[in-house]
């Protein structure tokens, strides 16, 4: 009795599937992070997770979409905008300055971000990561665009155009979608920053621009092989 006892005991415990998907998930950001996108198999993954890779298919098509759930889970866990919704002493374009700094001091996305790079090559990612894109911050960026219409900080007649271009800029900055130099890149950078200036929306503060060459040199390093 008491060997069948330790028997049942020793049987691990049953996952669902819920707790399977984010046990991968968590295996993979874990791998990306620590060994690189490229670098990390589906094998890797599972070994890690602690299941065969057959478990893996049942929630992701390939690594690539797996990315892109990682991607949104991190953005949703820590979105800049929900921190800045409530900052009542900030007017809109205060917001949105602080949005970007927030955007951009969490090491783990940067460094996911950088592994993403490479995968944009395939033109089926890349649609997809623009719908998402499209779908999830566009209506975030008109939101917080309108409060600065009407606090006077957003000094601009299109709102809307400029909701549905700000989500797209970044794959504008990309050299495996628009190849470029490192100098090249700093060029769009600066006519970007300009054409927002000149629409009513100075974005860039010296933080956020310092940020974003250092951005570019690391995007040109990575993918300095197929410019």
């Amino acid at each position: 009795m008491r060997a069948e006892m330790w028997m049942i005991m020793a049987r691990p415990v049953k996952r669902t599937e819920e707790e399977w998907k984010k046990d991968i998930l968590c295996a993979a950001q874990s791998l990306f992070v620590s060994k690189g996108y490229e670098e990390t198999s589906v094998s890797d993954i599972m070994k890690l997770a602690g299941g065969a890779k057959g478990m893996f298919y049942r929630f992701f098509d390939s690594k690539e979409e797996m990315m892109h759930t990682i991607g949104n889970q991190m953005f949703f866990e820590n979105n800049p905008f929900d921190a800045v919704r409530e900052r009542k002493e900030l007017n809109a374009l205060e917001k949105i300055r602080l949005l970007l700094s927030l955007n951009q001091s969490d090491p783990k996305r940067n460094q996911l971000n950088m592994q993403a790079v490479s995968i944009l090559k395939d033109p089926h990612i890349l649609a997809a990561a623009v719908e998402e894109n499209r779908r999830i911050l566009t209506p975030l960026w008109r939101e917080i665009l309108e409060e600065g219409k009407r606090d006077g900080s957003v000094k601009s007649e299109y709102i809307r155009e400029l909701s549905e271009l700000l989500p797209l800029v970044n794959f504008w900055f990309l050299p495996s979608v628009f190849p470029a130099t490192e100098e090249e890149l700093r060029h769009k950078y600066r006519f970007v920053t300009e054409l927002l200036s000149y629409m009513g929306l100075p974005l860039f503060d010296d933080e956020v621009i310092a940020f974003t060459e250092k951005v570019i040199t690391d995007i040109t390093a990575k993918g300095e092989d197929t410019l």
